[in-house]
């Protein structure tokens, strides 16, 4: 799996869950969603991504998503 992939997967995991526990326990599980959705948006424009420098450091391929 690329690095590419994995952000998805785990941004996507994160919005998923974060949602689950807004429901379940509080709404304020919310500003979590609205973090990742952030942090996404600013991947996006600047490339800056902490996960994807993580796991570049952790020896991941890089790759296209799609």
């Amino acid at each position: 799996m690329t690095i590419d992939r994995i952000v998805l997967a785990v941004a996507g995991t994160f919005v998923l869950l974060s949602a689950l526990l807004a429901y379940l326990f509080s709404p304020l599980w919310l500003l979590f969603t609205g973090f990742v959705g952030l942090n996404l948006l600013q991947s996006a424009f600047t490339g800056f991504c902490p996960l994807a420098l993580i796991l570049k450091k952790m020896g991941k391929e890089s790759g296209a998503a799609f």
